[in-house]
């Protein structure tokens, strides 16, 4: 017998903050969840598994049309066709009070309620399944202490969407520990919630699949569902299956005694060429390149984001096309130690000014400190100095940048005449 398990599939899931990048792979985002989604029905179809568990959070929250329903409507098809059913149980996000749109789905999809646990017996396969969905986003009781005795003579697995005592990272629903899990008499527990893949130590195989697709730059590395083989009523393997379309990887690049922009520009290329390398597959990368240690060039790095950006991706795309994605550049460097100064103040200063700049919160407060002067300012006057225009306009990025430019031209030539 093989089946596999999935869960925090989140299907649609929206984007937030990506628009604003003009060089991001907005499209391919967007559908990735859909697009890992139809990965996984294709691998259950080519390996003829004998049914599918998706362990909570199927959907990412309420629909915002019907299409999300009838696109997993039609991959539903397409394994009923295959002779494949699917048991669902509910997560956080998908719980029966988030939900208000629902469709009809083919009579091999089987959900398991949330009043109480539900049993779908498999019987030609000898196979129990016990489940429990969320009522409402927030559940905090153990629901795992309410599941059934196991049924003899049969493969009993517990599906249940949870927190798992110990991940304090997330919301801490349906709680529950690993003893306790073990001591339920289950011979497989099918987990969701938790977004990395986990099989604990134990007799009895404890399991987070993870999520499908990473969606986010705390979403890095490999993902998708696993395979379950049992031979003889015990589990003989669990394999990943890694059905993601797109990952999302943090590049962190030591500039350490950097003293020129060109140097800069090398190691970073150097660090691209060390990961495309280390990259066996072909998938597409969403990158956050994170620029670390001491070099003279801190300010400039950090007064000069948008040339750095473009100097980023030009080396990106000429490595390898389409296939690397920035992000973001964080700049994490810092100058390096001497005596206080002009120079050091000035220094500071570019790098106050650079981060201002990039601070939308420290634009509104500037704009409201500084609209009593406008309100009293004549009109002509902005005609005469279209600065105080963009300022009334709340245009301080391009201002800022502008500033923190001009001080560190001062700051190159205070080192020259040094």
């Amino acid at each position: 017998m093989r089946f596999i398990h999935a869960a925090d599939i989140h299907l649609d899931s929206p984007l937030r903050g990506l628009g604003s990048y003009d060089d991001m792979p907005v499209d391919t985002l967007r559908s990735a969840t859909r697009a890992a989604f139809t990965r996984l029905v294709e691998e259950a179809i080519a390996l003829e598994v004998d049914f599918v568990v998706i362990a909570g959070d199927l959907y990412d929250g309420d629909w915002k049309d019907h299409n999300t329903g009838i696109y997993f409507a039609r991959q539903m098809g397409r394994l009923r066709n295959a002779g494949i059913p699917v048991y669902v149980l509910h997560g956080n996000h998908d719980a029966e009070s988030v939900m208000t749109r629902r469709l009809t789905l083919p009579d091999t999809v089987h959900v398991f309620r949330a009043g109480k646990p539900t049993t779908f017996v498999l019987s030609q396969l000898k196979v129990a399944l016990h489940g429990q969905s969320f009522s409402h986003a927030a559940v905090t009781d153990n629901l795992a202490a309410g599941y059934p005795d196991p049924l003899p003579g049969h493969f009993n697995i517990g599906v249940l969407h949870t927190a798992l005592e110990g991940y304090a990272e997330h919301a801490h629903y349906a709680p529950c520990t690993l003893e306790q899990l073990h001591a339920r008499g289950y011979q497989y527990w099918a987990l969701g919630h938790v977004h990395e893949y986990c099989v604990f130590p134990g007799t009895v195989p404890v399991v987070f699949p993870g999520n499908l697709q990473g969606r986010h730059i705390r979403e890095q590395g490999a993902r998708g569902a696993v395979l379950v083989t049992v031979q003889d009523g015990v589990v003989e393997s669990i394999e990943r299956l890694e059905v993601d379309v797109l990952r999302w990887h943090r590049l962190q690049v030591d500039l350490n005694g950097c003293d020129a922009w060109s140097s800069v520009v090398s190691r970073i290329r150097s660090g691209l060429e060390a990961l495309l390398a280390a990259q066996a597959h072909d998938r597409p990368c969403v990158l956050r390149i994170s620029l670390e240690g001491e070099t003279a060039l801190h300010g400039e790095l950090v007064g000069r984001a948008a040339p750095l950006r473009a100097e980023v991706q030009a080396v990106m795309a000429a490595l390898a096309g389409e296939r690397l994605w920035l992000e973001k550049v964080q700049v994490g460097t810092r100058a390096p130690q001497r005596a206080d100064g002009p120079a050091a103040d000035a220094d500071d200063l570019a790098v106050m000014l650079a981060e201002a700049a990039a601070d939308p919160t420290w634009h509104a407060s500037l704009r409201d400190g500084l609209q009593p002067m406008f309100d009293r300012a004549p009109y002509e006057l902005g005609r005469q100095a279209p600065v105080l225009d963009a300022v009334r306009n709340g245009d301080f990025e391009a201002l800022l940048s502008d500033a923190a430019a001009s001080v560190l031209r001062r700051l190159e030539r205070a080192g020259k005449e040094a």
